[in-house]
């Protein structure tokens, strides 16, 4: 039955790997890297839904989920770290060519894999995730401000984020009442209880600060796509105080053909909004991915 997830590990380079995956083996690919503070958890409502014609993928990124934390002579903890580890995850895993979900730290991830591999993407699904230096939303504001002074207190802002009250933020992240009542707390709950250790907490406060260099790459992005104009789909949540309406938008810049869904929600659109996700998944990749 393709609406099944099933989960499974994998051991790479010494260390063990938990995904989930729902769908026929044989099926056209979709490859879905996770943001944070989340794991492969947040993708629990679309695999189901899309299993039927499509073989979905969901990794826990080393140090986060049900995935181990290697020592950091063993694995980078830093978003070329995780590229590489999604490029030999895919490899293990026999996955050819396939549809990138780019959402969050995701969106980064993926993106790099892309660069690095055009010919293994098929098509592009963004969800709310940035790649556009001047549309970053106000709630970048603490983040810029310590890459510009990177100071004792401002780290220790950061820590202070990595916490369940700070996970709490994230996940509601200014959205209208009625969307945040549909945002369970179990996300926090769930991803606090899988963070909270001292080397995670570590990692986490960690990529915060390498966001820095991802400003760097934004150029690079932008240039994959204008170069290679993967067939994309952007449902997005504006109601994003990372990621605002103007982030979305600013994709057209360099994918004008680009199918753009600004939808009635915020970061988390997959807890808001699923099934208005799932209705425009469907319908691209059935017209761009999908077996005739």
């Amino acid at each position: 039955m393709g609406s099944i997830v099933e989960h499974h590990r994998i051991e790479i380079d010494g260390y063990g790997v938990f995904y989930r995956a729902a769908g026929p083996p044989d099926a056209p690919v979709v490859l879905l890297p996770h943001g944070y503070p989340c794991s492969s958890y947040q993708f629990r409502g679309l695999m189901p839904a899309l299993a039927d014609r499509w073989r979905l993928v969901a990794p826990d990124l080393p140090g986060f989920g049900f995935s181990d934390t290697p020592e950091p002579s063993r694995f980078a903890y830093d978003f070329d770290g995780y590229a590489a580890f999604l490029r030999r995850f895919a490899d293990a895993l026999g996955l050819g060519r396939f549809a990138l979900y780019l959402h969050d730290y995701g969106s980064q991830i993926g993106l790099r894999l892309a660069i690095a591999e055009p010919d293994r993407i098929a098509a592009l699904i963004v969800q709310n995730g940035d790649i556009y230096a001047d549309q970053l939303g106000p709630k970048y504001g603490y983040l810029q401000r310590y890459w510009e002074n990177p100071t004792a207190e401002g780290r220790a802002r950061l820590a202070a984020a990595v916490s369940e009250e700070g996970f709490r933020d994230e996940f509601r992240n200014d959205v209208a009442p009625h969307l945040a009542a549909r945002i369970s707390p179990d996300l926090w709950t769930l991803n606090w209880a899988l963070l909270n250790t001292p080397p995670r907490r570590e990692i986490m406060v960690g990529l915060m600060e390498g966001l820095r260099a991802n400003l760097d790459w934004f150029p690079k992005y932008q240039s994959y796509l204008r170069d290679h104009r993967p067939p994309t789909l952007i449902a997005w949540g504006p109601q994003d105080g990372y990621m605002p309406e103007g982030a979305a938008r600013a994709y057209l810049r360099d994918l004008p053909d680009a199918e753009l869904h600004l939808l009635d929600g915020g970061h988390w659109a997959l807890e808001t909004n699923l099934p208005e996700i799932v209705a425009l998944a469907r319908g691209f990749l059935g017209r761009v991915h999908a077996v005739p």
